[in-house]
């Protein structure tokens, strides 16, 4: 019997509440299908934050290193710790210190599922470079405070990291339909974009098979709203990835439905699974969050590490679910997790 050691970072507000729900899933599912799984719980967190001065301890990277994969929560509670603290005290440090490089995220309407749009009949699989780009934290400010006060946040792009993004991206969309849109602003910035377009044509010759679309970020935007049926897998930057990933749960019914995986598909390290929904501390502890985007990412994780048949079981069953519109009955989160374990 295969054993998978997960590191469980509930974080904050509803975070718990789903990260429990989908720990259950997860526990039922292995026991279903035959294969063990073992949580340990990290208190990580704004509360552990004004608690300790940091958001997770200076060996933290260390003791996850120890996991096959982590299941996140949810992380922020912005009356207490600014985001930009919450982010990069814990969030971040993971992607980058594991080099999560590949941040994917599904996006599909399930069945009985209402979203804006006024078709459902979409498929997109998202993926976002996820450890440089925009978000490398590079920069500064200087005289803050002051009317000559200057703040600059550099972009730093290197071609290995678009390179391994790009071909990963083919090699999903290899796998699906064959189709891939990469997306820039190479119109508007022209040395990082520019690279990134000049690094998809050398890739895309070693994918003959593979049809490439380059868009825009605001054409894309655009288009994922009117014609989202003409988009299969989608490769994009930390910054434009992040927007087009919330417009990607919006149609497909909102943010308690979204998914996401933090991979390196190397071995050695964990990748992290979460759902990409806030932590809503308006309604935390109350037992009424949505938490399918948690059981979807718990789902995902298994797919990761090899467990095909219980992932295929657990979004099947959340279908199931869905389809019987019991998530937005009024069902608690405690009965919506009751729901998808039955239907498994």
């Amino acid at each position: 019997m295969k054993s998978y050691q997960v590191a469980l970072i509930p974080g904050d507000g509803i975070g718990v509440d789903v990260t429990d729900a989908a720990w259950q899933v997860l526990e039922h599912s292995a026991a279903k299908f035959d294969f063990s799984l073992s949580g340990e719980r990290f208190p990580w967190s704004c509360e552990y934050y004004l608690e300790h001065g940091e958001m997770m301890p200076k060996d933290g990277i260390d003791k996850l290193r120890q996991f096959d994969a982590v299941l996140l929560g949810a992380v922020g509670w912005p009356e207490k710790v600014p985001d930009s603290v919450s982010l990069h005290g814990l969030l971040l440090p993971i992607r980058k210190q594991f080099d999560l490089f590949a941040n994917v995220r599904p996006h599909r309407l399930l069945p009985g599922v209402e979203g804006p749009l006024r078709r459902g009949d979409f498929d997109i699989l998202c993926i976002r470079e996820n450890t440089e780009g925009e978000y490398s934290g590079a920069g500064g400010r200087i005289h803050q405070g002051t009317p000559d006060e200057v703040a600059v946040e550099t972009s730093i792009f290197t071609r290995r990291g678009v390179e391994r993004i790009l071909r990963f991206g083919f090699e999903a969309a290899r796998k699906r339909s064959k189709r891939l849109a990469s997306v820039t602003k190479s119109n508007a910035q022209k040395f990082t974009m520019v690279m990134w377009d000049e690094v998809t044509e050398e890739i895309a010759k070693e994918y003959p098979d593979v049809s490439v679309t380059r868009y825009h970020i605001d054409a894309i935007a655009a288009r994922m709203v009117m014609n989202p049926e003409t988009l299969d897998v989608i490769v994009a930057s930390n910054l434009f990835g992040d927007i087009l990933t919330d417009l990607g749960a919006a149609i497909q019914g909102g943010l308690g439905y979204a998914a996401s995986a933090n991979l390196n598909p190397n071995p050695g390290v964990p990748s992290m699974f979460e759902p990409v929904h806030g932590s809503a501390p308006d309604i935390a502890g109350q037992g009424i969050a949505n938490p399918i985007a948690a059981i979807w990412s718990a789902a995902l994780m298994l797919e990761h590490l090899g467990e095909t048949k219980a992932a295929d079981a657990i979004l099947h069953a959340v279908e199931a679910v869905t389809a019987e519109a019991k998530v937005n009955g009024g069902l608690t989160t405690a009965e919506i997790t009751a729901a998808v374990i039955a239907a498994i």
